[in-house]
């Protein structure tokens, strides 16, 4: 009796076993793959198919650029990575889009998509200049036209619950003159421009060191070519002349730079990139316009900030909502 439930034991075991294989056998199909769950947003899932359908272009470039086994490259496999983010973010964004748009009842029905969609195709090939370049376009991309129109579609149902998200936003007269007060240098009826020079050091103390052999009476290009540690101190520091509200430049460092008078040299200004010692070279200043002359641009200016802002909280409150759940392992 105990050989027979043995015997019925261990055949119960290697039933179980058998089919747990299986099971693992069907995950590694390229279906069972592709059905695989990346994310659940409201209960509804992203598939690693989804995921994968976007980054065929993706895959195309990096075997041009690292050849047929570019998975055995580092670099290309942090690239491919970063792009399944990416794309799995898109498709999140996606999912929360479509429900709200369900739950609000603001889904454009499938004329209005279409037209929309159709809308935006005219676009993109004016855009392009020419049919043949928009069939290499879409080559490039490894899209047919009919999934183009697919990548569209999401952007125009955003679009319908960005505007009724965003509706409400204005903007007073008050916060109008505020903005125009607070920022004087953006409208000079010419860009004001600084011609400056500065030496970047590591630490504090550095700085403070430096500052001193300056005071002392060192030449300013001497000490920026002996101590600099960036691709300037070459060049005694110098920066050129840059626009006072250039965006490449980090807005501490130019906020310093334009307080100082033309011929002196700041204390130690710390930046995301280190401690600084900046000398002011040289100064271009314009008139600034009148307030009745860009009150309009500052009003579409803060409405639309507003606006991103509007619908920046109401990302964040709906991505709440979805309980989103990621599955890294599958991706």
């Amino acid at each position: 009796m105990k050989n027979v439930k043995k015997i019925i034991s261990a055949a119960l075991i290697t039933m179980f076993a058998t089919s747990f294989i299986g099971c693992n056998m069907i995950e590694k199909t390229p279906e069972g793959i592709a059905n695989s769950t990346v994310a659940k947003v409201f209960n509804s899932k992203v598939t690693r198919g989804q995921v994968d359908e976007q980054l065929v272009g993706v895959i195309k470039q990096l075997e041009t650029q690292y050849g047929a086994n570019y998975k055995t490259n580092t670099e290309a496999m942090t690239a491919l990575t970063t792009q399944k983010q990416q794309v799995l973010e898109g498709l999140i964004t996606e999912k929360i889009v479509d429900y709200k748009a369900q739950e609000l009842k603001l889904m454009p029905s499938d004329a209005k998509l279409n037209e929309q969609i159709d809308n935006q195709l005219v676009e993109i090939k004016k855009s392009l200049g020419t049919d043949a370049k928009y069939k290499e376009a879409l080559s490039q991309a490894n899209l047919t036209e009919e999934a183009l129109k697919a990548r569209i579609k999401p952007s125009v149902i955003q679009d319908a619950l960005y505007t009724e998200t965003t509706k409400n936003v204005k903007v007073t007269d008050a916060q109008i003159k505020a903005y125009y007060d607070a920022n004087p240098t953006e409208f000079t009826e010419k860009p004001n421009t600084i011609h400056a020079a500065h030496i970047l050091v590591k630490t504090e103390a550095e700085a403070i060191a430096i500052k001193k052999r300056l005071d002392a009476g060192e030449a300013f290009a001497k000490v920026a070519k002996e101590k600099g540690t960036d691709g300037t101190k070459d060049n005694g520091g110098d920066l050129g002349s840059v626009a006072y509200n250039d965006a490449q430049m980090d807005k501490t460092f130019m906020a310093a730079a334009i307080k100082l008078k033309v011929g002196t040299i700041s204390q130690p200004v710390k930046t995301q990139y280190g401690w600084h010692i900046i000398k002011s070279i040289a100064k271009k200043e314009y008139p600034i316009k009148k307030f009745a002359d860009v009150k309009a641009d500052i009003e579409k200016t803060l409405i639309t900030k507003g606006k991103e802002s509007a619908w920046t909280a109401a990302m964040k409150k709906w991505q709440t909502e979805a309980k989103i759940v990621k599955y890294d392992k599958n991706l």
